[in-house]
């Protein structure tokens, strides 16, 4: 079948050269197998993503309410060709969208793109910045005033993605959800910000809730012992746990209080 298929492209080959053909390709590093038995033939064993690999990665970007729903089509579309021309309809077949949650933003990728070249730069950006009022119209947020910001770092958290930064405006760390940012930002000349001293991005992701801004205040819980899980989950296994009682204990931690603190709780 082999030399059938290569006489279709007008190059000559036989049994012996097809097996040289297997063993280059092997050499070159591809994971060449051959089966034997009632369907023989060769295949390609080891790849860069395993099929399972590749179902992981499907799922992250459809449910991703960040990523557009045809963005989402479009990465779906390139993500399945890695798996090979057979596995690939199986992957489609597991592949589902319905009823999620996406965003509109339609420039997702080059906001990204400019925040990524930004912090990598070590430069300021400035963009305008949006939110819904109640007849589900976007408004820019202070009259479209332009927000100067030192990027840090990108941060995936409940389903959205963040860029988390120094605020010229408010002058602090400051938060922004990347799909409500109204297009691409401007790379500006002008030196970021450098991160304050002290300041721990990974503390600051621990005890910050839903990415919402408020005020750090320490704050003493005394919980079920059925959900330490949920403590451990949130603030890692370094926090410091006291036995209240014999069904009860207490944590004492550092959050940024707010409704989604809260509604935590």
């Amino acid at each position: 079948e082999l030399i059938q298929a290569l006489e279709a492209w007008d190059i000559k080959a036989e049994r012996k050269s097809i097996y040289d053909d297997m063993e280059a390709l092997r050499t070159l590093g591809m994971d060449g197998q051959s089966r034997k038995g009632k369907s023989p033939g060769w295949f390609l064993g080891e790849r860069t993503f395993q099929l399972a690999e590749l179902k992981l990665l499907v799922d992250a970007v459809q449910s991703s309410k960040f990523i557009s729903k045809e963005r989402s089509e479009q990465m779906v579309s390139k993500i399945v060709t890695l798996a090979g021309q057979h596995k690939a309809e199986e992957l489609k077949r597991n592949a589902s969208v319905e009823g999620r949650v996406k965003s509109e933003n339609r420039q997702d990728l080059l906001i990204v793109d400019a925040i990524n070249e930004a912090i990598n730069a070590r430069k300021k950006i400035g963009f305008q910045y949006f939110a819904y009022n109640i007849r589900k119209q976007k408004k820019l947020r202070h009259d479209g005033e332009r927000y100067i910001f030192s990027p840090y770092r990108l941060i995936w958290n409940g389903d959205y993605y963040y860029v988390l930064g120094y605020s010229d405006k408010h002058q602090a760390i400051g938060i922004f959800r990347v799909d409500r940012i109204s297009a691409r930002p401007d790379i500006l000349s002008e030196e970021a910000v450098p991160v304050p001293a002290g300041f721990g991005v990974d503390d600051f992701l621990a005890t910050t809730f839903r990415m919402y801004g408020s005020e750090y205040q320490e704050v003493e819980l005394i919980c079920d012992n059925s959900v330490i899980d949920a403590i451990i989950d949130r603030f890692g296994t370094d926090v410091t746990i006291y036995a209240c009682d014999m069904s009860t204990f207490r944590v004492i931690v550092r959050v940024a209080v707010s409704h989604i603190f809260f509604s935590w709780i």
